[in-house]
């Protein structure tokens, strides 16, 4: 009798029965759903419009008091089924860059010149690889406060993925070290130009006034990133199988894995040269960024430019090149779909005329809540809004000439309220699909981004609450420095 219930047990059904776990859906199906969801807004959601009017640095922003209903225009079956095709076109910078920088990281590694670099670093740090991730996040995060300039971390991804991948860490670590790092930069931006010198000037506050309790911000959020990563790259050093991109590195893994235990890379001549070269083509680029206000249009074409004379300068022929930026457009193609494909959400909100109806009901939102809450609620109203417009000045221009006036009758302080529009702006910038720059880099990286919330998640909600902390913080001393 008991052997019997044995053998019934063991040949049951639910013994092998897998317990599945709960995967994020792909991202194509996602940003699809957001779209839907959209286009279903449009014929539900008031159409309402703000009046524009020229603002700081020449842009357009919106006038506060001038909001009004308009007759409702919800998305019809063709808007909704050229969304993607529109969204594709009005993304149109950011997926060229991201095929450029694809197609230059393919030339230049074809040329040797990545093999020789990572071989040096990965001797010159064997002992202390860990020393080189606080290095550069410190680093990458102190420019990007500077200048403000998230999108550098398209350019910070290809230089050191080879040398994280050498070091025995993987592809997550490489978009860390950029991401986290810009993006703390980025949202206690101390001395940003793009949303805390921007956001200041629309408020009507000094710009960069309050900069002692931004800087302390920008330690803390430094420090808890850093440390968040150091603790994720030392357990993928000791187990490499624990890394969420194991299957995805496997190829990464045999170029540049154990650089330093290999033989030392002879140097030739024409490398050398184009070594200096190279570097020459990255002094022009930080002068043009800085100098001359460069940006995408202008990096991709000093990149196509930089893969044409360093691949000849090393050897390559011109076949060589052009099938090196091939084999570069590849390997991002997803990534650059999936940049245009996120606009499309926008695209769609803009065509319903709802954009701004969203806008000024979550103003009045915020107004109905105690000063420390109503902080809190700002906070979470420009990171939703983020979703929308990923960009930090545009979210500027839409959301704060509303925000600003609305806090001194809430009792809000205008410096806290454009400290709740960094924070909110920043956190959602590396997680929301919609961001075309983050998504860029992740396919770069060669990171899916489902895999990426699994890792971001919780380092997103360490920074959500030192974000709250800081707002109370500021909101309980009336901080208005």
């Amino acid at each position: 009798m008991r052997l019997e219930k044995a053998e019934e047990a063991v040949n049951s059904p639910e013994l092998y029965k897998v317990k599945r776990r709960f995967t994020l859906p792909h991202i194509y199906v996602l940003l699809f759903f957001f779209i839907t969801l959209a286009a279903i807004a449009t014929y539900f959601v008031p159409a309402g419009v703000y009046e524009r009017i020229p603002g700081p640095e020449g842009r357009t922003t919106i006038d506060p008091s001038s909001f009004q209903l308009v007759e409702r225009s919800p998305v019809g079956l063709t808007e909704f089924m050229t969304a993607i095709p529109r969204g594709l076109v009005a993304a149109g910078e950011v997926v060229f860059f991201t095929f450029i920088i694809g197609g230059i990281f393919a030339v230049i590694r074809n040329t040797g010149l990545i093999e020789i670099g990572v071989s040096k670093l990965t001797r010159k740090f064997s002992t202390r690889s860990i020393t080189l991730i606080p290095v550069l996040m410190v680093v990458f995060a102190t420019v990007c406060s500077l200048i403000g300039t998230q999108e550098l971390s398209l350019v910070y991804v290809p230089v050191i993925l080879p040398i994280m991948i050498a070091m025995g860490y993987d592809s997550m670590v490489a978009a860390a070290v950029a991401l986290v790092a810009t993006t703390a930069g980025f949202m206690t931006g101390f001395l940003n130009p793009i949303n805390t010198g921007l956001g200041q000037k629309i408020s009507g506050l000094p710009v960069f006034s309050g900069i002692e309790m931004r800087f302390v911000a920008f330690i803390v959020f430094v420090l808890v990133g850093v440390f968040y990563i150091v603790r994720y790259a030392q357990r993928v050093k000791r187990n490499p199988m624990s890394s969420y991109v194991y299957e995805e590195d496997e190829s990464k893994r045999m170029i540049y894995l154990n650089q330093s235990k290999v033989n030392k890379p002879i140097v030739t001549m024409r490398q050398k040269l184009a070594f200096l070269v190279l570097f020459g083509f990255f002094v022009l680029l930080v002068y043009g960024v800085l100098a001359k206000g460069w940006f995408m249009l202008e990096m991709a074409g000093l990149f196509i430019l930089m893969g044409i004379v360093v691949g000849m300068i090393s050897g390559l022929n011109l076949t060589a090149i052009c099938e090196g930026f091939n084999e570069g457009f590849r390997e991002v193609l997803v990534g650059a779909i999936i940049i245009g494909v996120a606009r499309a959400v926008a695209v769609v909100l803009e065509d319903g005329q709802v954009m701004d109806t969203v806008v000024n009901s979550l103003g009045a939102f915020v107004g109905e809540f105690p000063a420390v809450f109503s902080a809190i609620g700002m906070f979470f109203v420009q990171m939703l809004f983020s979703f929308l417009v990923p960009s930090g000045s545009g979210q500027a221009l839409v959301t704060m000439p509303i925000l600003a006036p609305l806090s001194d009758l809430i009792g809000v302080t205008r410096q806290t309220a454009v400290l709740a529009y960094q924070f909110g702006d920043g956190l959602g910038n590396i997680l929301f699909p919609t961001s075309g720059y983050f998504l860029a880099t992740l396919a770069i990286a060669g990171v899916p981004w489902q895999k990426w919330v699994r890792f971001y998640m919780p380092l997103f909600l360490i920074w959500f609450v030192l974000a709250i902390v800081f707002l109370i913080i500021a909101q309980m001393i009336q901080w208005n420095g």
